[in-house]
């Protein structure tokens, strides 16, 4: 008869399984912020900030934060980074945030005690339910209208090839979903640190320019090609300028109430000018022709400066105190006179149409014009 086997199997030790938190690198401060924020769950972040907190404050600071709802804790994935790094990393923390997660830790337990504090006396009086504010409802509203975008930039991360965001279109998404100016606000706050860190990415220097945080963001995409960089770049960008074109668009159907109406007299009647100068034998205008005028021609005595100031496009020359509104800073420009006694009887002549040629005589150079006029300032002619 054959032999029975008594021999026991080895029994197989099941191995750990890595959570999320282990997979995030913690070579620099860049690379895990771009994984955590783009590669976890916001649930994630909430969970990581509450185990941090358990682990280094009180039951009381514990207690206080957990009145608060879940967006004030983990919605910001760089409180979630800074306490992952504070506990696995503590020497790669960016300098922007040293002390800051305990500061900001210390402010939600104080906000929390408020809400504990109200509850006591909800007890002794009669229970109040606590209702969020405007701008808490708002908050939460925008992030329900974020969740296409995220989930737009997540399946690109996945597989940029299969979901390139080339196509996608902040501006139709956020016309469709009735983005209104508050949920623009949000929305430019959340994104804006990453953006931010984009554009930067896109214009960094030479490898050898580099600085140690250039060098360290660098590092941080490099597992994206130069077009991926650029591609997400773009995408950030769109997003960006759909909020502009939004605003624009509200405030363009915004009731707006009208001002007062002010006279001419009124408005420079601040103004500080000289009314005249012998020594060159000129005189200033009205300063009330400035009000509406395109163009304003103006000497300095003290420094023998002679300048022209152009109104914007679709504008004209405006005035507010004793400053200058409404011109155009690249085209506005001055020059030294080098014989004021010459030049300055030709300008008292001068038209409307040839200001740009009279100027060009002037063969000192040009600078900027910064909309001040004061004492030493002969209004010397204004054009409508």
């Amino acid at each position: 008869m054959a032999k029975t086997s008594t021999r026991k199997k080895k029994t197989v030790r099941a191995t750990r399984r890595k959570g999320a938190w282990d997979m995030v690198p913690t070579k620099d401060w860049h690379t895990a912020q771009y994984h955590i924020h783009y590669m976890m769950e916001s649930k994630e972040w909430l969970n990581q900030v509450k185990n941090y907190i358990k682990k280094n404050y009180d039951k009381e600071v514990q207690v206080a934060i957990n009145k608060l709802p879940d967006h004030k804790v983990g919605g910001k994935s760089h409180w979630a980074t800074a306490a992952f790094i504070e506990e696995n990393a503590p020497d790669k923390i960016h300098p922007d945030y040293v002390g800051k997660l305990d500061a900001w830790i210390k402010s939600l337990a104080e906000e929390g005690r408020q809400i504990v504090e109200l509850k006591k006396i909800e007890l002794t009086t009669k229970k109040v339910k606590y209702v969020p504010t405007i701008q808490e409802r708002l908050q939460e509203a925008t992030i329900d209208k974020m969740e296409e975008i995220d989930q737009w930039a997540d399946d690109w991360l996945r597989d940029p090839k299969k979901n390139p965001l080339k196509d996608k279109q902040p501006l139709q998404l956020f016309r469709k979903l009735e983005v209104n100016l508050g949920h623009a606000r949000f929305i430019q706050q959340f994104y804006e640190g990453a953006y931010q860190e984009l554009e930067e990415l896109i214009n960094l220097p030479a490898p050898k320019k580099q600085d140690d945080m250039q060098q360290q963001l660098a590092e941080g995409f490099n597992h994206l090609s130069t077009k991926e960089k650029k591609e997400l770049h773009g995408f950030y960008q769109r997003i960006f300028q759909a909020l502009d074109i939004l605003r624009a668009e509200k405030k363009q159907t915004r009731a707006v109430r009208k001002p007062k109406q002010k006279s001419a007299v009124d408005l420079v009647k601040k103004m500080k000018f000289k009314p005249s100068d012998p020594d060159y034998g000129i005189s200033s205008i009205p300063p009330q022709d400035i009000i509406g005028a395109s163009a304003l021609v103006v000497f300095n005595t003290k420094t023998r400066k002679l300048g022209i100031y152009y109104a914007q496009h679709e504008a004209t020359l405006q005035v507010k105190g004793t400053t200058l509104q409404f011109f155009d800073e690249k085209t506005s420009r001055q020059k030294t006179v080098r014989k004021p006694s010459e030049i300055l009887p030709q300008w008292k002549k001068v038209t409307h149409h040839k200001l740009k040629t009279q100027f060009g005589y002037l063969k000192t150079t040009d600078i900027k014009m910064n909309g001040r006029i004061n004492e030493d300032t002969i209004l010397l002619k204004a054009f409508k």
